[in-house]
């Protein structure tokens, strides 16, 4: 078991050039808490998170001499972090040098890598392109899936999986982000959240048709999407 076999494939991502209030919106309506920057050849420039836009907001509620004051007295400030607390675009506050992984990744090193470097998510990355993102709720989710890190996966769960992946967000309509699937020896389980019982019947319908599927087990919590709204 790899990243290849849990991780988002469909990975919401922004550019170097985005606005921050458009990466706030963006995090707000896919109900994400990060997203990755990338160039036009799909590199990984950096991370957007909620915590940097934290403190960008937390900057803005400041007096803007305080900065200016706190330096004549000490060196906590430099020209890097005023930029990062300003900034007003993705490649101006992100969080740069981030730690990824291969597809091939074994989850007991991914699960190492995320401790630590003490981080809840960890872009995957082939030929230095990005092709996915792993969460903790993914290697979780994988591990309760019964599947020991050191085993091979078979190329049919792989091929299951990404069949059920693309149905559920193309066909059902469900958001990759809020929707995890784990495939072992053809029983799969479904992780995450819908807003109907709908949703989550729709879900197990379109993992039963799968071919391949020999079991389901639907895991999905249903909440409603008010109770979501900020």
């Amino acid at each position: 078991m790899n990243a290849a076999d849990i991780m988002t494939t469909s990975v919401i991502t922004v550019g170097p050039d985005t606005e921050v209030r458009e990466i706030a919106e963006l995090l707000l309506a896919k109900r994400i808490s990060a997203v990755p920057v990338i160039d036009d050849e799909q590199r990984v420039l950096g991370i957007v998170s909620e915590g940097d836009l934290m403190r960008r907001l937390e900057s803005d509620s400041e007096e803007r001499h305080s900065w200016w004051i706190e330096n004549l007295f000490s060196q906590s400030h430099d020209a890097e972090h005023y930029i990062k607390a300003h900034g007003r675009t993705a490649s101006e506050v992100m969080t740069r040098n981030v730690v990824t992984v291969s597809t091939d990744m074994p989850l007991h090193e991914i699960a190492a890598t995320l401790e630590r470097n003490h981080i809840k998510r960890v872009p995957v990355t082939e030929n230095n392109k990005l092709v996915g993102i792993v969460s903790r709720a993914n290697l979780l989710h994988g591990l309760t899936a019964g599947l020991v890190p050191e085993q091979e996966r078979s190329v049919d769960d792989r091929t299951i999986r990404d069949s059920l992946m693309h149905e559920l967000s193309e066909e059902v309509g469900l958001v990759s982000g809020r929707i995890n699937v784990t495939v072992h020896e053809g029983m799969v389980q479904l992780w995450g959240i819908v807003y109907s019982e709908k949703e989550k019947q729709a879900a197990e319908l379109a993992a039963t048709n799968t071919p391949g599927v020999r079991s389901v087990e639907n895991f999905l919590g249903t909440v409603p999407p008010w109770l979501t709204e900020a």
